[in-house]
């Protein structure tokens, strides 16, 4: 039996520690739970264990838990991270509070045309490939500006910042370079774009304390809070 709440209480002591050692509030720092391919009642024991921010990689999976906690936890946030087709994307508009994963001008366009006229402005991350993977998604980042001056000139977007997954390692300290230069794009592009972007979501379980020290605002974990999937989606 995994003890959810030992172990959120065990990675928030160590976003502390990193959150210090870089000279930073811990505060600024949000624990995403990342739930993709685990059932719903795990979902509902992260709920009990204190846990109110999620993560799905899939729209109709993510639905599909929101669906089934709701009615016990109403207020937790849910946020996509993976992925979206454009086909997905009312969906995604209806389901979650913020796209993690904005990576081209046609799926901007997408979602800024399904807003009615008078919703607000629907919260998004620019997605960025720092290290140009073949596998990943995300946009280059000579490309980056190009893409968040779209983002901002739909009107019908909050561009809150950047999101990357860098290439997975055993070594944290090998995702350094490309957290710095995700952190690095960022001012640039606060320059280049004029908006804040007061948002970083980078850090994943085996590399989070790295991504705290250098600068993420929301490291998205699964593995350290729920260890390997033992069972089917849902």
């Amino acid at each position: 039996m995994i003890d959810i709440a030992s172990r959120r209480a065990e990675i928030l002591a160590r976003i502390e520690r990193a959150a210090l050692r870089a000279g930073r509030d811990p505060a600024s720092v949000a624990l995403l739970a990342v739930t993709k391919t685990h059932p719903a009642e795990l979902v509902l024991e992260a709920a009990r264990a204190g846990l109110t921010h999620f993560g799905e990689n899939r729209v109709a999976e993510g639905v599909a838990k929101i669906e089934r906690v709701r009615a016990q936890f109403p207020g937790l946030t849910w946020k996509l991270i993976g992925p979206l087709q454009s086909n997905k994307a009312k969906a995604a508009l209806q389901w979650f509070s913020m796209v993690e994963t904005m990576d081209r001008e046609r799926l901007a366009v997408r979602i800024a045309g399904l807003l009615p006229p008078d919703a607000a402005a629907f919260p998004v991350l620019l997605e960025v490939n720092v290290a140009g993977e073949a596998s990943k998604s995300g946009v280059p980042p000579s490309e980056a500006a190009e893409l968040g001056r779209a983002i901002l000139a739909s009107g019908r977007l909050d561009l809150r910042g950047l999101m990357a997954v860098p290439p997975f390692g055993d070594d944290p300290e090998a995702a350094r370079p490309h957290f710095r230069a995700l952190r690095d794009l960022r001012a640039r592009l606060r320059d280049d774009l004029g908006s804040p972007l007061p948002e970083l979501s980078m850090g994943m379980s085996h590399d989070f304390e790295v991504a705290v020290e250098e600068g993420s605002t929301e490291v998205r974990l699964g593995t350290a809070l729920f260890g390997q999937r033992t069972g089917p989606p849902a």
